[in-house]
């Protein structure tokens, strides 16, 4: 059984656009209906902008008129009355977007109402819109209401986001009161219960203990528990405790386990793409030269994006080389065949010959303009990439973060050098950061050195200063985990800071990624091989279909199948490791990586940044700082 999230919610998604009858596959993917009704059926698409974004990857202007959608319009924008229609609502259950269809319905915009909430209608608002519905005579107009549990984003068969921005300056916030960090719980809790209700599986829990995955992984076990025992709930697959390696195994993380992940620039394509071009639901927008500027798709249309997105940038150049000779010669083959150049013309002596290849020309072209297409898409990316990395020394970062990360140690005069030189103040920031992280014990004249290199380039030290009091909080509990009572460092650590240490017995070596290998990789991998390991035999097992009590929570593997779920913030580079581990693995095993949010290293540093001014600490830079 392959965890096909994407695809599932895609049919998901289509079987909405139809009303939700049940449509039998047709196209590829299942993206069009074959066998559609005797009277196709036209109506408007109305969603808010969280439901826009979810549909965004997976569906196309296009796919919308395939299964007669001819309108789709925002439900916060003012509509005109189109009688006789009816009206596919996709939105959130919010106060807001019920009272706005109550308001519709009361205006008779459209014939028929089909609402779907991207989660669970809670029952105040269900009776919210009844009461409003009915105190308006309007209550007729409402056809259907479906719980849909799509509140998610499915970027790529393996990868997810629940869409939840600044998750991870809300749960280290300082100043957060119990009730924010418990309602944060709850929207990605019920992010995670909507994708677990997609794919129909109930997994096995697997988290360190304390801190934001312990909260999750408690109080989604709850959620599933709950729900496992109402009359019709929405997982199929058969469960008992015996079966536990028929099922997905669900490993849940918060970023503090290895920030540098989150702060480093990588060298591969499709990262590089992230961080200078803000690749965001599988698009670009490109730099305007001359005019607008131009949005590009990256995704599994795009042949050389698949083949090629996780190759080195030198590589990726290469490439484009290559295609683009590849597709003269082809060009230059028609011509030759069809006589248009460089070829011995038709003479009418071979009618038959010359028609087949006049018919295998004309075939041959719109395969032709589609690679150029997809080459000169590639090739403006790679220049404009180009363009940056010989401006910011994009590559002499790349080098000395990994040497840092790899070994531990730092040639202080190439740091210095590149905090002096070229680069953004970001860009610098960064390195200092991944310097801090990747460096067990740091001299004081060298973190000084490195503080007055920040300064005079202006850049804003707050995240700086963030990470080194967080990382010096981290060294000194880890020294006295041995004297003092866990839950005693836990109180001081919550008391001191909030909710900004996460996993205290997880030591230093999670903070620094040694190696090449991620220590989320390498935890993740352990995990899914379910034998005794030191490193993650303390790790809490929590199992919805278990007992409460007895011993349930024994349940070991090996794991076929896994769900990793980042929490405060995923990033490009950490799905590359787990890709890399289901593909090495004997036998294949699957690995989906979720998140709360994809970001790039400039966005995490704007959240570091964040708390480090929530905190107090370091200096906002110059007036312009970037």
């Amino acid at each position: 059984m392959a965890l096909n999230l994407r695809q599932k919610q895609t049919n998901f998604i289509v079987r909405m656009l139809n009303l939700n009858q049940t449509i039998t596959p047709g196209g590829a993917g299942g993206m069009s209906s074959a066998s559609a009704p005797a009277e196709e059926v036209y109506k408007i698409l109305i969603m808010d902008a969280f439901c826009r974004v979810v549909l965004s990857p997976l569906i196309r202007v296009n796919d919308l008129r395939k299964h007669g959608v001819t309108l789709y319009f925002s439900i916060d924008k003012e509509r005109q009355k189109v009688p006789d229609v009816p009206a596919v609502y996709f939105v959130r259950p919010t106060p807001e977007n019920v009272e706005r269809i109550a308001a519709d319905a009361s205006r008779g915009l459209y014939d028929a109402f089909h609402l779907n909430f991207s989660s669970s209608l809670p029952r105040p608002l269900l009776e919210d819109l009844a009461r409003r519905t009915l105190e308006m005579d309007s209550v007729h107009r409402i056809s259907k209401v479906y719980d849909q549990y799509l509140e998610f984003v499915s970027l790529e068969d393996g990868l997810f986001s629940l869409a939840q921005p600044k998750t991870y300056v809300q749960i280290n916030d300082p100043s957060a009161g119990d009730r924010e960090i418990e309602d944060l719980v709850e929207k990605i809790v019920s992010g995670l219960f909507c994708v677990l209700a997609t794919l129909g599986v109930v997994p096995v829990i697997r988290c360190a203990r304390g801190g934001p995955a312990e909260m999750v992984a408690s109080a989604l076990d709850a959620r599933l528990r709950d729900h496992l025992v109402t009359r019709n709930n929405l997982f199929t697959e058969g469960g008992n405790l015996t079966s536990s390696f028929q099922r997905p195994i669900l490993c849940l993380f918060d970023r503090n386990f290895e920030l540098s992940v989150g702060i480093q620039h990588d060298w591969s394509y499709r990262p590089l793409v992230h961080d200078v071009l803000g690749l965001k639901l599988n698009r670009v927008t490109m730099p305007a030269e001359k005019g607008a500027a131009k949005s590009c798709e990256l995704d599994d249309s795009d042949p050389f994006w698949v083949a090629n997105s996780w190759s080195p940038f030198e590589k990726v150049a290469e490439e484009i080389e290559t295609q683009l000779s590849k597709y003269k010669q082809d060009v230059d083959e028609v011509n030759r065949r069809t006589g248009g150049k460089d070829g011995v013309e038709f003479d009418g002596t071979d009618l038959i010959g010359n028609t087949k290849h006049l018919m295998n020309a004309v075939n041959s072209l719109p395969e032709l303009t589609e690679r150029k297409k997809v080459i000169d898409k590639h090739t403006n990316i790679a220049t404009v990439l180009l363009g940056e990395i010989k401006a910011r020394s994009l590559d002499a970062y790349c080098t000395l973060e990994t040497d840092m990360l790899s070994k531990g140690s730092v040639d202080r005069s190439s740091l210095l050098s590149l905090l002096r030189g070229k680069g953004t103040k970001v860009d610098k920031l960064r390195v200092a950061i991944t310097y801090l992280l990747s460096l067990e014990t740091t001299p004081q004249s060298e973190l000084e050195s490195i503080e007055a290199a920040l300064r005079e380039s202006e850049v804003d030290t707050r995240a700086f200063h963030y990470v080194k009091k967080v990382k010096s909080l981290n060294t000194s509990l880890t020294a006295s985990a041995s004297s003092a009572s866990r839950s005693n460092i836990v109180d001081w650590a919550e008391k001191l800071y909030g909710q900004s240490i996460s996993a205290v017995t997880a030591g230093m070596k999670n903070l620094l990624s040694g190696g090449r290998q991620l220590a989320l990789t390498r935890i993740v991998e352990a995990l899914m091989e379910g034998k005794p390991n030191p490193e993650v035999d303390s790790y809490l097992i929590f199992d919805p279909r278990a007992p409460k009590t007895g011993p349930g929570a024994q349940l070991k593997g090996p794991f076929k199948e896994a769900i990793v779920f980042m929490i405060g913030g995923g990033n490009y580079v950490e799905y590359r490791s787990l890709m890399e581990l289901a593909q090495r693995s004997q036998p294949v095993k699957h690995v989906i990586y979720g998140t709360t949010e994809i970001l790039n290293g400039i966005e995490f540093v704007e959240q570091l940044t964040e708390l480090g001014q929530k905190m107090g600490l370091g200096n906002a830079g110059g007036p312009t700082a970037q």
